[in-house]
């Protein structure tokens, strides 16, 4: 079976930046897609030439094996333009060298598990924060929310999205888990819930800043779009 453009759009559209969570087919990061039989050609854009190394090589990686998940796809090749060390990441995705064998001597701190942990996290923290605070508005107090259950909260969309960032972590995302827990799993007690959605809260408008910062840079750099502009 051929693989189609709008099935490797799809499995692309489940690669999310690591900082900004949203997926890299929403933030036009995706310059160019090309299928050919059994083999998909991708190019990758960032805002910026100067995104950190691990950042873009993530979501190479990470794109490279959405491609591949694709039925019919036996081959996938993946490359990132415009970026300083494009080379250097292009050349270590052909030969599989993995991230420490691309940047060798250059890898000190998080390894790629590490970071992804680190902002599957915040992703997290922000997605609850986005679904409690529509419960807030909805005329929950923020004592209910200490009590609520996972199976007593409506049906929407920001507890989807929420729910998969919680079994991203391996985190119960069953019906009698707890709404309002830390990225660890442990519940968070009433007298601690209003405290926990002020944190969560900056973390989140720290997401979507940078998020709006970065689809400005890319609309500019590359002369497209900005989908965040009003029209007049």
């Amino acid at each position: 079976m051929k693989p189609t453009e709008a099935a490797v759009l799809g499995a692309l559209s489940g690669v999310r930046d690591p900082e900004l969570d949203e997926p890299i087919t929403d933030l036009k990061f995706v310059a160019d897609l090309r299928v050919a039989e059994d083999a998909v050609d991708v190019r990758l854009r960032l805002p910026t030439p100067f995104c950190a190394p691990n950042f873009a090589y993530l979501m190479v990686a990470d794109a490279r094996e959405a491609v591949l998940s694709v039925p019919g796809v036996q081959r996938a090749r993946v490359t990132l333009d415009d970026h300083h060390a494009s080379n250097e990441i292009n050349a270590g995705m052909t030969d599989e060298r993995g991230f420490e064998g691309t940047f060798a001597g250059e890898t000190e701190g998080e390894s790629l598990d590490e970071l992804r942990t680190i902002f599957r996290r915040k992703a997290f923290i922000s997605r609850q924060e986005k679904l409690c605070r529509t419960l807030l508005a909805a005329g929950y107090s923020a004592a209910e929310l200490a009590e609520t259950r996972l199976g007593e909260v409506p049906d929407s969309e920001a507890k989807e999205k929420y729910l998969s960032r919680r079994e991203e972590l391996g985190l119960d995302a069953s019906a009698k888990a707890p709404l309002v827990v830390d990225p660890d799993g442990n519940r968070i007690p009433e007298d601690a819930v209003v405290q926990h959605l002020r944190f969560a809260r900056i973390t989140r408008v720290s997401i979507e800043g940078n998020a709006g910062m970065c689809r400005g840079l890319l609309a500019t750099r590359y002369g497209i779009p900005d989908p965040e502009e009003v029209a007049p």
